[in-house]
């Protein structure tokens, strides 16, 4: 399969469906919102909401299911958005630009940027439950309101960010590395693997086998961003390189070096991709994702 086909063709169906759950809003909100589509309209790769389709269709192999699960799939990119966001306030990380754009704060000043991720983040868990949208089994949307929750918050995403800022500058061990790269990135990642799963009524040996590939597959996104972040350019990346040296981050690459570095991202790769063994080749968007996921320059 063509990948940036794929994954081009995927992005376009969550843009749309994006714009529809979210569409501009009149005065007296219009600025924020306007904040809000800013963000979650200025690109990216969508692998997160891609990933959670093509978990779908690898259990199922039916449409239904895909459209079925499009509003948990937006909502995972609601949440990734506002996670961007703050993540590049003065008090996080202190970028000034994200998918080659000036960062929401610099856009728009830092308290409606803070508000525009928090309107995203509970927007997500708004477009979650309305069953207008999502037409899931009510054992189904709960399930997957958990899984999306745990991920987000303190044991998870926003648990990984509290650990990385608090470990700045600091020597740290592997597992306390390997730890933040599992909750910042991973969870997330992992979880918009389970919930296209779940919506499509995986099997325990089906689930099992997914949770395998999310673990890998984040696994394998972090430590390409390290080194990214580590080889590639501002202008290739769309947004500050060398920012982890710069605010003295755990990474891979400064515990490990380059080469090594390299290495365990195949490693993880290869590793998810053999998580899939027991499905068939409707799987293959999953396989072909995460060989895309180590090659990329972005």
């Amino acid at each position: 399969m063509n990948i940036e086909s794929y994954l081009n063709a995927e992005s376009a169906l969550i843009e749309a469906a994006m714009a529809a759950f979210m569409p501009e809003a009149a005065e007296p909100l219009g600025g924020h919102v306007e904040a809000m589509r800013y963000s979650l309209f200025a690109g990216g790769k969508r692998i997160r909401p891609i990933l959670c389709l093509a978990a779908a269709r690898a259990v199922s192999g039916e449409l239904e299911a895909v459209d079925a699960l499009m509003p948990v799939a937006c909502a995972l990119e609601y949440i990734h958005t506002y996670s961007l966001i703050h993540d590049d306030l003065p008090a996080m990380d202190n970028d000034d630009l994200r998918r080659g754009k000036p960062t929401n704060h610099v856009r728009f000043g830092e308290a409606a940027a803070i508000l525009a991720g928090d309107g995203l983040l509970t927007d997500a868990f708004a477009l979650l439950t309305n069953r207008q949208y999502l037409r899931l089994p009510q054992a189904a949307i709960l399930a997957i309101v958990g899984q999306i929750a745990t991920a987000a918050g303190s044991f998870g995403m926003v648990g990984g960010q509290a650990l990385d800022i608090a470990n700045e500058r600091k020597d740290v061990s592997f597992d306390l590395l390997r730890t933040i790269h599992q909750y910042k990135t991973g969870a997330l990642i992992r979880c918009a693997v389970l919930c296209g799963a779940i919506g499509a009524g995986a099997s325990d040996a089906q689930l099992a086998a997914m949770d395998g590939y999310g673990r890998q597959i984040g696994l394998g996104f972090q430590i390409v961003d390290d080194l990214l972040d580590s080889t590639a350019t501002r202008e290739k990346l769309g947004k500050s390189a060398g920012s982890d040296a710069k605010h003295g981050k755990a990474t891979y690459p400064a515990l490990f070096g380059i080469e090594k570095t390299r290495n365990l991202a195949q490693e993880a790769i290869d590793a998810a991709i053999q998580s899939l063994a027991l499905l068939d080749n409707k799987a293959d968007p999953l396989r072909a994702i995460a060989r895309y996921i180590f090659d990329r320059s972005r």
